[in-house]
């Protein structure tokens, strides 16, 4: 038997007036929560698009409990689902990856739900850094100073502790706990995820092909074919 990646998506169910507020200022909260409903289909169509014999599974990470049966209506059938709920951000990654290498996974990414035209080869290429011998982490860095994925085929702990999430610290300090453990980073390229208006616009530039940063990404089909209709509904 082949080994079997895990990767994980992490998410919250899309709920409007709860979900990706902060692109709500700009397109509403009803179009912001169909908008990140379509991320998580695209980021798990680009788990899908990865060759089944690479060996890989999907999952959504996700709360808040409850939440299974919208999660199940955007998430391929053969997605798992695994319940993250604290409000401590460290222990979600932490727990996650602790959890889906007891599962038998030979190891795990954790990719953010907000980035619908990540290029399925970062995926790939990510599996295959951490199937080379000797433990290390792979690192996705985000232009906003996060990372938009992290790869690890044992758990560490000291990766998640004292992360100022949500600031433009958190891939450094993140590298910074790596190198106190004597843990090599893999780092992939740069990409981004759709937070506020600036992002939302990187996208637009994206899927429009103007884009000279970002190119080559995933198809985002579903988020594409949103984004169609609204502009016919604005005409």
């Amino acid at each position: 038997m082949i080994p079997v990646a895990a990767i994980g998506i992490i998410c919250k169910a899309p709920q409007s007036g709860r979900t990706k507020t902060r692109l709500a200022k700009t397109v509403g909260a009803t179009a912001a929560a169909e908008l990140s409903a379509c991320f998580l289909r695209d980021v798990a169509a680009a788990i899908e698009a990865i060759p089944a014999n690479v060996g890989r599974r999907g999952y959504g990470v996700y709360a808040p409990a409850g939440t299974e049966p919208e999660l199940r209506a955007l998430f391929p059938p053969r997605f798992g689902l695994l319940l993250q709920a604290s409000d401590d951000f460290s222990n979600v990654l932490f727990g996650a990856s602790r959890e889906l290498l007891a599962a038998g996974h030979d190891c795990v990414l954790l990719v953010n739900g907000d980035s619908p035209t990540l290029p399925p080869d970062f995926l790939a290429d990510a599996i295959a850094a951490l199937r080379q011998p000797g433990d290390r982490v792979v690192l996705g860095p985000a232009i906003d100073g996060g990372y938009y994925l992290i790869g690890l085929k044992q758990t560490h702990h000291h990766l998640f502790t004292s992360i100022a999430w949500g600031t433009e610290t958190v891939a450094r300090s993140t590298r910074d706990r790596a190198a106190k453990i004597g843990l090599p980073v893999v780092e992939l390229p740069e990409w981004y995820d759709i937070d506020d208006a600036e992002t939302f616009d990187l996208l637009k530039d994206e899927l429009a092909g103007h884009s000279t940063r970002f190119h080559n990404g995933g198809t985002a089909a579903a988020t594409r074919e949103y984004l169609a209709r609204l502009e016919e509904t604005a005409r």
